[in-house]
């Protein structure tokens, strides 16, 4: 029964709550990283936009007045993960917190040695097993892939922890995916500990679940450079999000080269 309502309610919102035709274009036009969506794919983008605008709940904090537009920019980034994967991706998360800037949570932890620690230091995103996701519209307005990052990690986090290890389909090696993505975070981490330069944001030697959530940014906005950097690595992500991203987008001049 409950999949029936699901279907129902799913229907009756992409019916009855469409994006408006000013609002989809505006948005789409501020999304580098949708240049070279086919027709159908644009079409699917939009459903799942629809149904992500009616199914999770987008709030603004600390006096953040979030404006359609916004929620569109943040909605569009959210969706293009999930493309060839499906809405359900998101169902176990319903809320979205943006903050106008970097926000503080504070958390307390325990290390390996069981010392307690309090770890309040300034975030510009966050995401929670079963939400919310945490976001900080500065970072977003300036042009970071933020949205991106912070959604993927609740696809990895579908397996209980951001681990870098999402649910994989049934046709792809659990092994092949280890090896590459640890081979590349290896190598990244050597990389920096040898002070050399590098092409990725070294934030993603954080830690494997860091690592591949900013992969991930670097798959939809820059697949060149992650191409070049880790063929293998892309060749998996091909698999997983089911899409190929350097066959669609034109090559750019990518980020800077990061010095340590």
């Amino acid at each position: 029964m409950i999949p029936l309502l699901k279907a129902w309610q799913r229907r009756r919102a992409l019916a009855h709550a469409p994006i408006p035709d000013t609002l989809w274009s505006s948005a789409l036009a501020t999304q580098p990283m949708l240049t070279g969506l086919s027709g159908t794919e644009r079409a699917e983008l939009r459903r799942l936009a629809t149904l992500f605008l009616h199914e999770k709940r987008l709030y603004g904090a600390h006096g953040l007045d979030l404006t359609p537009a916004m929620a569109m920019h943040i909605t569009l980034q959210a969706c293009l993960p999930i493309l060839k994967l499906g809405i359900d991706w998101y169902d176990e998360w319903t809320s979205v917190v943006v903050y106008p800037d970097d926000f503080m949570p504070r958390r307390e932890f325990m290390d390996d040695e069981g010392i307690l620690h309090l770890d309040d230091s300034p975030r510009s995103g966050e995401a929670w097993e079963r939400g919310p996701v945490l976001l900080s519209w500065a970072a977003i307005a300036a042009g970071e892939p933020l949205a991106i990052h912070e959604f993927v990690h609740t696809l990895d986090l579908r397996n209980g922890v951001a681990n870098g290890m999402p649910p994989l389909h049934r046709e792809m090696s659990i092994q092949d995916w280890t090896q590459a993505l640890s081979t590349a975070y290896d190598a990244l981490v050597i990389r920096l500990d040898r002070e050399e330069p590098v092409t990725m944001d070294p934030y993603a030697a954080t830690d494997p679940g860091e690592f591949f959530a900013v992969m991930s940014e670097y798959f939809f906005t820059e697949p060149w450079t992650l191409a070049q950097a880790y063929p293998d690595v892309y060749g998996q992500f091909r698999q997983f999000y089911r899409q190929d991203p350097l066959a669609r987008l034109p090559k750019g001049p990518g980020r800077r080269t990061f010095e340590e």
